[in-house]
């Protein structure tokens, strides 16, 4: 009998491990992550406002202080969207935008030296969170979002069925 229960445990386990799919809560950490890490530099880009502002590039034609404003506007803000999953697909679209920007400036400032970056300079960076907020894209934010809440709230007004609502 105990060997019976021990092994029962263990299919539980395995499957538990294995089996499961927490994708709604996956996506929500992802969220918060992605969140917290672009938004913590325009946090800094405002503590060192006015010393970036000198040496901040220009870029797209803009001074480098409305560049310095622009990106720590579109980390703040898409940054907190994000995290709280309200219009988020729309939300990942600025910063992978200026993501693109930066990883364009970083080659065109390093020239053929890029082979020489290493993973603890920033070049890495831009294609990090391109991947994560292209995954966001992706997928979505989730069941655990504003979205998906919102959403809900919308089928129900115009009285429709929870099944016509594919994942958020």
């Amino acid at each position: 009998m105990g060997r019976n229960t021990l092994s029962k445990f263990i299919k539980r386990t395995y499957f538990r491990f294995t089996g499961y799919s927490y994708t709604n809560l996956g996506r929500l950490f992802l969220r918060l992550f992605v969140g917290i890490m672009f938004m913590q530099f325009g946090i800094r880009q405002i503590m060192d406002f006015q010393h970036l502002c000198d040496h901040f590039p220009a870029i797209l034609g803009m001074d480098s202080t409305t560049t310095l404003i622009v990106m720590t506007c579109i980390e703040l803000i898409c940054s907190t969207f994000i995290m709280f999953g309200f219009l988020t697909r729309f939300m990942t679209l600025p910063p992978f935008i200026s993501m693109i920007v930066a990883e364009y400036y970083l080659l065109q400032k390093f020239g053929e030296a890029t082979y020489l970056l290493d993973w603890q300079q920033q070049g890495y960076l831009p294609i990090m969170f391109l991947g994560i907020f292209f995954f966001i894209m992706l997928v979505g934010p989730g069941k655990i979002s504003v979205d998906y809440f919102l959403s809900l709230h919308i089928i129900h007004t115009e009285n429709k069925s929870e099944g016509e609502l594919e994942e958020v």
